[in-house]
């Protein structure tokens, strides 16, 4: 297994390749999240946060680029199967590293479904700390790995009306009051952060009280938020009829 700057030298030495082509690659996960926690990049360590994996986004109209990148830097494309190409995803291997890459095309189609076409350009290396949260939270089945990477995120940037080092806290209840079913994960997810915190001992309460904080202005832009005609009809029904997506794993 690759050490954590491995992982991290390797994600940007792709998209920095793809840059030199003229194509938009971005960072995404948890190795984004790390690029993007300059100040508390130790409560990663401390949280005992490893990586594992490379994710990387980038839009449908370049994808045909993608495989003479990505040979050039020593690896091989996964063929494309018909799951793969209904996830808008594309798979690359590196042999001699064990390293896998995936690499997500205009939209995250997971739990539910986060659209990027236009938000590549508003960040490099990574996506936005807005979609990384974004990434995040949208997980129905959130695991511990998923909460401490939203821990860093939340300790490290503040909740604006900007994607500027920030996350975007107006442009997350945007895409929410039109997605109740969205709504109602991000939702769930925010109360398991909360509860979660409290089991972190390597965390201060200094931290603990800066993402509390965050969190509830999140929160409550989201809540602020005009809904839908849609997110109002779909919140009538409520949690009784599933609101999510499985995810199929693809390896």
């Amino acid at each position: 297994m690759l050490e954590d700057e491995a992982f991290i030298n390797e994600a940007l030495r792709i998209v920095e390749e793809a840059k030199n082509q003229g194509v938009h690659l971005r960072i995404m996960g948890a190795i984004a999240i790390r690029l993007h926690t300059k100040k508390y990049t130790h409560l990663l360590t401390l949280m005992k946060r490893k990586l594992t994996d490379i994710d990387l986004v980038g839009y449908s109209n370049q994808a045909k680029i993608l495989p003479k990148i990505f040979q050039k830097l020593g690896y091989e494309q996964r063929p494309t199967t018909y799951a793969l190409y209904l996830a808008n995803r594309r798979i690359f291997y590196k042999k001699d590293l064990g390293l896998k890459v995936d690499v997500f095309l205009d939209k995250l189609i997971f739990c539910h479904t986060i659209d990027l076409r236009g938000r590549l350009e508003l960040d490099y290396p990574t996506l936005t700390p807005a979609d990384l949260f974004l990434e995040k939270a949208q997980i129905v089945q959130i695991t511990e790995k998923d909460l401490k990477d939203l821990i860093a995120l939340l300790r490290e940037h503040e909740i604006k009306s900007s994607d500027d080092d920030c996350i975007n806290g107006k442009y997350i209840a945007k895409i929410l009051a039109n997605d109740w079913g969205f709504y109602y994960t991000v939702k769930l997810n925010l109360d398991k952060l909360k509860n979660y915190l409290d089991t972190v001992e390597a965390l201060s309460e200094e931290d603990k009280s800066a993402v509390l904080e965050r969190i509830k202005k999140l929160d409550e832009l989201i809540e602020k938020e005009p809904k839908s005609f849609k997110w109002k009809l779909r919140a009538s029904i409520g949690p009784k009829k599933k609101w999510y997506r499985d995810v199929e794993t693809i390896t």
